[in-house]
């Protein structure tokens, strides 16, 4: 007499019987990661990486031969980079009158004094970057406590405290990078996306070098740069060959 099988178990027959597609694996092209490669070729390596399923953004790490904890070791500034960073960042400008209307014009998404220190009391961040006209850093003032810990406060080396507040949102808009040393010598920055052309991450990446060289503090040691590599989000880092750059 046959048993009569349960409808689990045949489920699980009907089920083990379909033939499922194996998905691909994403093959890592061969390299050495201890090897250092010339930059154009570095990026060609990092281009070749398999991609993920949204536009990674393309990263430099430095290894630099300082330590931050003294200040004639402290690494800083910033670059506006030829071909952007491909985010779109959002600017508020803490400015008055004829400079507030230039902010304005120049593409500021929030401008404002009083009124936007009093928005940001009450919780409002919906911006990436702030400029501030000389005449408005006492009102700044009012929310530094805020925009201090989020490493939002406008800065005149930086170049976000300036009487030409139309051309930093120009510049903050158009790319413009700030680098500054971590612990242990390494400074991070975004220097574009994986849908950047080979040339346009390299002239990116040239040119955040050439301004971390001109930053060299006057405590560093005579091998200032020790390693430099990019990597993207989802990608493991290939180095670069400093001297060919």
């Amino acid at each position: 007499m046959a048993t009569k099988k349960s409808p689990a178990a045949a489920a699980s027959k009907k089920a083990g019987n379909k033939l499922t597609a194996a998905k691909p694996k994403k093959v890592i092209p061969a390299y050495d990661k201890l090897k250092p490669y010339p930059l154009a070729e570095a990026v060609e390596l990092l281009q070749k990486m398999p991609k993920a399923k949204f536009d990674e953004s393309v990263d430099v790490a430095f290894n630099l031969a300082v330590d931050p904890k003294y200040n004639d070791q402290m690494v800083r500034g910033v670059v506006t980079l030829p071909h952007g960073t491909g985010k779109v960042l959002r600017v508020a400008v803490f400015a008055k009158g004829q400079a507030a209307t230039d902010a304005k014009t120049a593409g500021a998404d929030v401008v404002g004094a009083e009124d936007l220190a009093d928005k940001i009391n009450e919780g409002f961040l919906d911006f990436d970057r702030v400029v501030a006209a000389p005449d408005c850093m006492a009102i700044v003032g009012r929310v530094a406590k805020i925009l201090g810990p989020k490493g939002l406060m406008p800065n005149p080396k930086l170049g976000t405290v300036t009487p030409n507040v139309a051309k930093a949102v120009k510049d903050v808009k158009g790319g413009m990078v700030e680098f500054k040393v971590e612990k242990a010598g390494i400074i991070h920055v975004g220097v574009g996306r994986r849908s950047f052309s080979a040339a346009h991450l390299a002239a990116n990446i040239k040119t955040l070098v050439d301004a971390v060289k001109a930053a060299k503090p006057t405590g560093a040691k005579q091998t200032y740069m020790l390693r430099l590599s990019i990597s993207s989000t989802m990608s493991p880092a290939v180095r670069i060959d400093l001297s060919s750059i």
